[in-house]
């Protein structure tokens, strides 16, 4: 899992974007990457390679060897290292500071936001109350 608590700079976001947007069943090589990376400034190899290897450290991209490259993916999507950074700073935190947090965060939602998060806590709640799934 990714170290939510170090935010991604604006060329490891621009890497994640391309290996994110990668559907293939096999990761990227470092070469691919660079040839898909729009950051608006011609890149050495040599820092796709760096960033790539820093991902991999941090957790947020996996690793196959394929001949003498190496294939990169992502470690989980989009939606789950969001979700894990954005719960990594209150990891730490008493409850009822927690609490006192995401209360914060929720008055300065938009309607539309306010409207996402109950359409989400009822979908969290409906998952819950048909219990544990099978099979994990």
């Amino acid at each position: 899992m990714p170290s939510s608590r170090s935010s991604l700079g604006s060329l490891e976001r621009s890497v994640m974007d391309v290996l994110w947007a990668h559907d293939g069943e096999h990761g990227l090589t470092v070469r691919e990457v660079l040839d898909r990376v729009e950051t608006g400034k011609t890149l050495a190899y040599t820092t796709v390679m760096t960033v790539l290897t820093r991902l991999t450290e941090k957790g947020a991209l996996e690793r196959e060897q394929d001949g003498r490259a190496w294939r990169y993916r992502a470690a989980s999507s989009r939606e789950q290292m969001t979700a894990d950074a954005m719960r990594g700073p209150l990891d730490g935190l008493p409850h009822e500071e927690r609490t006192t947090a995401i209360l914060h965060f929720i008055e300065e939602a938009s309607p539309g936001e306010l409207a996402s998060l109950r359409a989400a806590l009822d979908a969290v709640e409906e998952r819950a109350a048909k219990g544990p799934r099978r099979g994990r």
